[in-house]
């Protein structure tokens, strides 16, 4: 087990299609997921694709941790997923922007609309049929993992440029936007952070 290179954003491998695993089992494979595994542990992310690590296969990981579940009423805690060769439909077309950054873009963050509503689908660590509703965080970041497997960064998702900056500029300017909205109706109303997927 090793701890992988993080690809970032500009690395040719980060624009091309991954291929699908044939062989769960085989060793190049299992030697892949416990490296991702180390890996993701390391960084402190949120989820991870097998591209990031320069490895062009159709693998992520991801979990939900318990301080991210509840931040919405939709968010729920998941344990840390393997998926493999995953697929996802969308439940609905409705579409809610939110924050998200990035392992491959290190001190950078944007404001990306996803579906807030999917079906997921794939192969667990077991090679077993895995299948789920997600929502909230939870669709978010698989979402997100599932375009590192198509050549898609999240800012090729954004509909607004000057939403994208430095984490630290861009959760300033996200608080005092929330400080601003925050009308007597509104005092409920939480910024919401995001981690690095």
């Amino acid at each position: 087990m090793a701890i992988l290179k993080i690809a970032r954003m500009g690395h040719p491998i980060l624009g091309q299609r991954a291929e699908e695993i044939d062989d769960v089992f085989a060793p190049e494979v299992r030697r892949l997921l416990a490296d991702m595994l180390d890996t993701l542990a390391d960084a402190d992310g949120a989820g991870l694709a097998a591209p990031q690590v320069h490895v062009p296969k159709r693998l992520v990981l991801f979990r939900v941790g318990d301080a991210r579940a509840g931040e919405e009423p939709s968010d729920e805690a998941v344990p840390l997923t393997v998926l493999i060769n995953p697929v996802i439909e969308p439940q609905s077309a409705e579409m809610e922007p939110g924050w998200e950054a990035c392992l491959s873009l290190p001190g950078m963050m944007g404001e990306v609309p996803r579906h807030t509503e999917i079906r997921y689908s794939g192969l667990d660590i077991n090679g077993d049929p895995l299948s789920r509703i997600a929502t909230g965080f939870h669709a978010r970041v698989v979402q997100h993992e599932c375009d590192h497997l198509d050549g898609i960064l999240y800012p090729m998702r954004m509909t607004n440029v000057s939403r994208f900056g430095f984490a630290d500029e861009m959760r300033a300017t996200a608080q005092a936007e929330a400080a601003d909205r925050a009308e007597p109706e509104h005092k409920d109303e939480e910024i919401e952070e995001t981690a690095d997927v």
